[in-house]
């Protein structure tokens, strides 16, 4: 018998996407290059050597993009913006008409009835400043200041919800520690640094907010998977906990207590950061909300041939639900799981669910419709876990889908589809799925059925 779980009135539905993943137009109307313009042009570093050069070309296609959103009932957009588009050599000189894609897209949005959702930092950093050293540079810090000031002083009177960063560790540890990602860097004492200035540059972005007497919320998107240990063994258990340490209380911790993670810090010996006397006092400073980013959880096994950390990493489902085309585990409750961990641990802050989505095989019919079951099913049972974190106290305010749209999957180029609607990129149509429809209906009645 099917039951309904309704969700609080005032909670927010929405979709993401980020800049670099969608908008294509990498040269146009005077944008500046960044790092992922670079990287993809390397040999070997993403797959079948796509880019991202025209990806859902949004940038020439905005208009018609939010008029879908509109049919398909999205209350809120989740975009981020390109830091190279506003400032081409990521810092002096703005450029006006980046300025004024944003400018358009702000005003789209709200006359469509959408409210807009912005993230200033979604991985795309201007090279000109990478050249400099990037993140393990502290300037970046101010650099990053002075661009969120521009973006603040002239999308902030409309747009009232703002994310500074996402997922810092992707930053520091896919660009710097393991060269997945741009810049392509692989030294964990860069990635920890970067990590720290990531951290110092969020909260002088915060600042820059604050004085300049915005209104609207502000806050950090951190990537949470879960962790198990792959056994009750002790090796196994510290294992997780220098990943849970990495990947959770290194930006945690200074976000919340003002301090970071000793035990970790004891472990990466040399790798630890340059900290200056006030830096975590400025770290330590009221955030709005914490945007959470949750996927999968994995189980963790101590193996010394596996990195810093010694730690092997092994995806991990629930019964009968498989891996999804990324090779990543499925278990629903471990949303659930992550946001109790920060009601519990770090005071029960306000909290977004930013990302939560899947890659499945999507099939096209003759139409190009996707009957995506698989990514229904994926969405409604973490929807149901977050409900029930809801029921236990959690303070947790609203859920964004990832994402709307097919698009750039970073190293991974074209082959993983997050999208609850398929683009044809030959043709750059835009097909909604039947996990469009079934998220309209969600939105629509706040509620799901289980």
């Amino acid at each position: 018998m099917n039951h309904t779980y309704r969700f609080p009135e005032e909670f927010v539905w929405g979709a993401s996407t980020s800049a670099y993943q969608i908008e294509g137009a990498h040269q146009a109307d005077g944008k500046g290059e960044s790092i992922w313009d670079r990287f993809v042009r390397w040999d070997d570093h993403v797959l079948k050597g796509y880019t991202g050069n025209i990806a859902c070309d949004h940038y020439n296609r905005m208009e018609q993009d939010v008029s879908l959103f509109k049919k398909l009932g999205l209350p809120y957009y989740s975009f981020s913006i390109s830091w190279s588009r506003i400032l081409p050599e990521g810092r002096g000189k703005t450029n006006k008409k980046g300025l004024d894609f944003y400018d358009r897209l702000v005003d789209s949005l709200l006359e469509a009835g959408i409210h807009p959702k912005a993230t200033l930092y979604h991985w795309d950093f201007p090279q000109l400043l990478q050249d400099l050293g990037g993140w393990t540079n502290r300037d970046s810090t101010e650099w990053f200041a002075e661009y969120a000031g521009v973006v603040f002083n002239k999308l902030a009177d409309r747009v009232k919800f703002w994310a500074t960063i996402n997922e810092p560790w992707v930053v520091a540890f896919l660009g710097y520690a393991y060269g997945v990602h741009a810049p392509g860097i692989c030294d964990y004492s860069q990635a920890y640094q970067s990590a720290h200035h990531l951290l110092l540059a969020h909260s002088r972005a915060v600042q820059v907010f604050r004085e300049g007497g915005y209104n609207g919320k502000i806050g950090l998107i951190l990537n949470l998977n879960g962790l198990r240990p792959a056994s009750e063994k002790e090796a196994d258990i510290r294992a997780t906990q220098r990943v849970h340490d990495e990947t959770h209380a290194l930006f945690l911790d200074p976000l919340f207590k003002g301090e970071y993670p000793q035990a970790l810090f004891d472990f990466i010996g040399p790798h630890k950061p340059k900290i200056r006397s006030n830096d975590m006092k400025l770290i330590h400073q009221p955030v709005d909300y914490l945007g959470l980013n949750y996927y999968n959880t994995d189980l963790v096994a101590y193996d010394i041939h596996s990195g810093l950390n010694k730690a092997r990493i092994i995806p991990y489902s629930s019964p009968s639900w498989g891996r999804t085309e990324m090779n990543w585990g499925i278990y629903p409750m471990g949303i659930k799981s992550e946001v109790l961990y920060i009601k519990d641990v770090y005071g029960n802050p306000d909290i977004y669910i930013t990302e939560n989505g899947c890659a499945m095989p999507d099939n096209p019919d003759e139409s190009g419709f996707v009957a995506d079951w698989d990514r229904i099913n994926y969405i409604k049972s973490h929807l149901h876990a977050l409900y029930e974190a809801i029921q236990e106290g959690a303070n947790l305010k609203g859920y964004f889908a990832w994402s709307i749209f097919d698009n750039f999957e970073w190293e991974r180029g074209y082959g993983q589809c997050f999208g609850l609607v398929r683009v044809n990129y030959d043709t750059q149509e835009r097909i909604p799925k039947q996990s469009a429809y079934w998220y309209q209906n969600v939105i629509t009645n706040n509620s799901i059925n289980m």
